[in-house]
């Protein structure tokens, strides 16, 4: 385990492997580095291979007055600067992905590839109205009864009944014990403004989008066609949870690596 300072908060990292490109794992809300552990296992032999703990997540700091997407974002490009890091491939699951894409527009001239694991399902897209006035309860149950409304999210949103127990009771904890300031801005800012940010950014997005997405929600990619320049790939694979790199580490591992090849060949043929 490393660590890095930027804008005075510690970000913890683990570093394996030595080959370029670089594979950069960001891992998604309330969760941390550790959920990537079978996907750094599975590449280090043939990449160079990072995963970080987010501010506010893990190991790393928890000294920010605000928390923002946008500012972790920025701490994830610092991250790439600060390590002199070329060649990378950002891959990000859920939050982290949106993390991702705040970093590849802020500084984009070492990214060559970019993949979502379950995410950007419905991009750029408010919040069904339908929705809102639920959204607006979670939020205000965050403040008062935060680690039992944290865990009614994870279940109703993220997990499902057919999710194995060990991944359930995994996610549930680590839910239930996620830092409230940080959970509680973040939450509400997906909530309420992120689709706006998406509009925005994936527009700039400086290479194809790849996602790899669990069907036990769907991806709308009518928005995907209004909001990528560089083009878009939706990769499926059949699961039961949002966490895909717990519940199911070979199969994901098998399309990240196809994914990657893909990227890869596409850079050489440029």
């Amino acid at each position: 385990m490393k660590t890095l300072i930027h804008d005075e908060t510690s970000i913890h990292y683990v570093v394996a492997g030595s080959e370029s490109p670089t594979l950069l794992f960001v891992h998604g809300a309330n969760i941390d580095l550790t959920y990537w552990d079978a996907q750094l296992a599975y590449f280090e032999d043939r990449y160079n291979v990072i995963a970080i703990d987010l501010p506010g997540h893990g190991q790393s700091g928890r000294n920010k007055p605000h928390w923002t997407v946008k500012g972790m974002g920025e701490d994830v490009a610092a991250f790439i600067k600060s390590l002199k890091l070329e060649q990378v491939i950002l891959i990000g699951h859920s939050l982290g992905g949106n993390v991702n894409l705040v970093a590849a527009t802020t500084y984009p001239d070492p990214i060559i590839g970019f993949i979502g694991i379950d995410n950007f399902k419905s991009a750029g897209q408010p919040l069904p109205s339908e929705y809102q006035e639920q959204s607006e309860q979670i939020i205000q149950q965050l403040h008062q009864n935060f680690a039992d409304t944290d865990e009614q999210y994870a279940r109703m949103v993220l997990l499902t009944p057919q999710t194995p127990e060990a991944v359930s009771s995994r996610v549930v904890q680590d839910y239930r014990e996620a830092f409230q300031p940080m959970a509680t801005e973040i939450i509400e800012a997906v909530f309420k403004s992120e689709y706006k940010t998406e509009q925005e950014l994936l527009p700039k997005l400086p290479c194809k989008l790849h996602l790899i997405n669990v069907d036990y929600m769907p991806t709308q990619e009518g928005p995907l066609q209004t909001y990528t320049t560089k083009g878009y790939a939706v990769h499926h694979m059949a699961g039961t949870s949002h966490f895909p790199m717990i519940e199911k580490p070979n199969e994901l591992n098998k399309r990240l690596d196809e994914t990657i090849k893909e990227i890869l060949a596409e850079k050489r043929s440029k």
